[in-house]
Parts: C-alpha cells; structure tokens; sequence
C-alpha cells in the first residue's frame, strides 16, 4: 500500500470512527445539552482506535473479542460463596479461599476491588495465593453478582464512600469474623478501606495487621484532569454528574449505544486502564468486560462520590502498621501523585511506584504487585509459607 493510499484509508478510518462517535454523542445530547462535552471526548478518543481500523474489519474485530471471551482463563478462579447484608439490606456477595490445614488465628486477606470492576480484577493475586493464605474477594454493591443497592434502587439515597466502607464491615463480619486481617484496596476498594477505618477505628486497632493501597486516592479527586488538556476538563467537570444522571435515567437507550459502539470505547479503556502498548490483548479484554458490564445508572450513582471524597484524616488509624501503597507511575485515573501523598502521611509505609504502568496495575504488572503484597504478607505476620508460595506462584 503507498503513503498516500494509506494515508487516506487512515482519514477514512478516523472518519468512520468519529463518526459513531457523533452518533453515540447524539443520544447523550437527547439525554441533556451538556452531552456534547463528551460527544468532544470521544471523538478526540476515536483517533486512538482508526488504525487498528485500516487492518481489521469490524466483523473480525467482533470474532477476535468472542473468541477471547471463550479461551481466556481471567476471571475463571472460584471460591466458597457466601452473602453479607449491608444496613440497608444490600446483599453483598463473596467469596472465601480457604487454606488446609490452617491454624486458629490465621491472618484472613480481605481484596476490594474498584469502580466497574469486580472481585475478579484480582485473578492473579487470587491464583498466586491460594492455598497458602486465608483470603476474602467481595463484589461491592451493584457491581457483579453483589445486589442493587437498596437505598439506591428504592429510595433514591446517592451512594458515598462511607456507605462503601459499613458494606466492607459486613462482609468482614460474615466471612472473617475472627482473627487478624489484611486489607487491601484498589481506587475504590482502597477509598472504601480508609472509610472503614474512620469509621470503625476499633477494629483497625484490635484486627488489623497490614494495609495495601493499590491505585487509589485519600481525596481531591475533583483536580484530576485525566491525561485532558486542564480548560476542557474544567467544562467537562461541570457538566459531567448531570450528564451521567440523565444517561442513568435513560439506560436502556445506552446500553444500546454501548455496544454500538463497542470498537471506540474497547479504545478508551484500553487507555485508561493500562499504560503499556503491547498489553496482552486477552487481558486488556477481560478488562474491557468488566467494565462494560456495569450497567450506566450503576456508573451514574457512584461517580458523584468521588468528587466528595476526603479520607486523608483516616489514614493516621493505620499508623504503625505495616503498609504498602503501590501505583502505577503513568495511572490516568487515580495519579501516581495521589499514591505519594498517601505515603507522605504514613512515613513508614512502603511506597512503590511502576513505571509503564497504568491504572490497572494489577493485572498489567501483576508479578510486581504480587511480589509486594507477599512482602507484606511476611511483614505483617502472615507466615512464611505464604509468602515463599506467592512469590513462587508469581515467578
């Protein structure tokens, strides 16, 4: 193929690509004039996904995500099923990996997972530690195979990250009711970490053994401008909770807009989940289906929170513990910066940050995220059986 012929398949392809980026844009404006701010995001997104465009056909492009769905193993890991109920009455389920064998007392690893994702986010730690340590994965309200949130669904409350931390209580208390415990978060798993310590500060002193932080923030959440230039998000920012309102209030018509235009947003979250280029295209997949998989009224209730986030004060309960903050160094979503902030008010946790790594970064890097949680297994006591097995399992 010449340059110029290629040169003009690109506009083309850019052309299609923006094009259903129009249209997709054209049902948000339906949902409130404010939509067209992200109609501006997507087509600047559409770019991103044009080449791929000049060599694989849509259709191929459909075959490809079917045939990842059916050989991929992410996701597959399976443990002993169990329900909480939030104070509301939310149902929360989890599961428990048990160790054989395990002595009275054994330290119970408790994995939160993150905005539109779910407990599977967690598939290669959850593979590398099996069998050598007790460890809880739950799915946070609306997410996954956990329930609709009841005050949500029946009486319109918003959803805040203190909510988010009673909903961790309670799964702690049905499926580790005894014992020490590890806790670890990811963006908002880790957000629901530190609003379970403020508010439940005695079991943080009487249970807790270690903190891991993947990816997440103490607060100002709202100053993340999303790798955008800082003006146009300012315009986003504003418009952005209403916008999401309007969709959730419309799901149905998204839904179908979603899969419209599945190639275009396969691309955005792509770039806001990983850093890395040649990610593995089996994982950047089950990525892609966790997140598209959360219904758009689940994503328009929980994105207000964030903005009111503020759980910096919390972080003086883990003082004294062993802690470990991790994040990747090119994380889109929830920066690197707010990691260090993190660290700076906790002087003795020890802070890792991944180069070529973005938001996921526990499934783009998940032998160096791995590694760090069996050092901080050792530290906090787990034993070293766990350790040496998780290391072994993710070398």
């Amino acid at each position: 193929m010449s340059e110029s012929s290629t040169g003009a398949a690109a506009a083309e392809a850019v052309t299609e690509v923006v094009t259903e980026a129009a249209a997709a844009a054209g049902s948000w404006r339906r949902a409130g004039v404010a939509g067209a701010a992200l109609g501006v995001i997507a087509a600047g997104a559409a770019a991103g996904v044009a080449i791929e465009r000049l060599t694989v056909g849509r259709g191929m492009r459909k075959k490809a995500r079917l045939a990842l769905d059916a050989a991929g193993p992410y996701g597959s890991l399976r443990g002993m099923p169990g329900t909480a109920y939030a104070d509301d009455g939310t149902e929360l389920a989890y599961e428990v990996e048990e160790v054989e064998g395990a002595p009275d007392g054994a330290v119970t690893v408790v994995f939160s997972h993150g905005y539109c994702l779910n407990q599977d986010s967690w598939h290669f730690q959850r593979a590398a530690l099996r069998g050598a340590v007790r460890a809880v994965y739950w799915d946070q309200r609306s997410h996954a195979r956990s329930g609709r949130g009841v005050e949500q669904a029946q009486r319109d409350v918003p959803v805040s990250i203190d909510q988010l931390g009673r909903d961790l209580k309670a799964v702690i208390d049905a499926a580790a009711p005894r014992g020490p415990l590890v806790l670890v978060g990811h963006s908002m798993g880790g957000m629901t970490t530190m609003a379970l310590a403020e508010q439940f500060p005695e079991l943080i002193r009487e249970r807790v053994v270690g903190v891991a932080l993947v990816g997440t923030s103490s607060g100002q959440l709202g100053q993340v401008n999303f790798g955008l230039p800082v003006a146009g998000m300012n315009a986003v920012r504003r418009v952005l909770p209403g916008v999401l309102r309007a969709l959730g209030s419309q799901a149905e018509l998204v839904e179908r807009g979603r899969q419209a235009t599945a190639d275009l947003f396969a691309g955005v979250i792509k770039r806001y989940s990983f850093s890395r280029k040649d990610v593995d295209p089996a994982i950047a997949r089950f990525a892609e289906r966790m997140i598209e998989s959360t219904p758009i009224d689940v994503v328009a209730e929980f994105y207000p929170a964030f903005a009111e986030h503020d759980k910096a004060a919390a972080l003086a309960h883990f003082a004294g513990l062993p802690v470990l903050v991790l994040a990747g160094e090119k994380d889109l979503v929830t920066p690197s910066e707010h990691s260090e902030a993190i660290a700076a008010l906790l002087p003795d946790a020890e802070l890792v940050l991944v180069p070529d790594a973005g938001h996921l970064v526990m499934l783009e890097h998940p032998d160096v995220v791995t590694d760090r949680l069996a050092d901080l297994l050792s530290r906090a006591g787990a034993g070293g059986r766990a350790a040496a097995d998780a290391e072994s399992s993710s070398g």
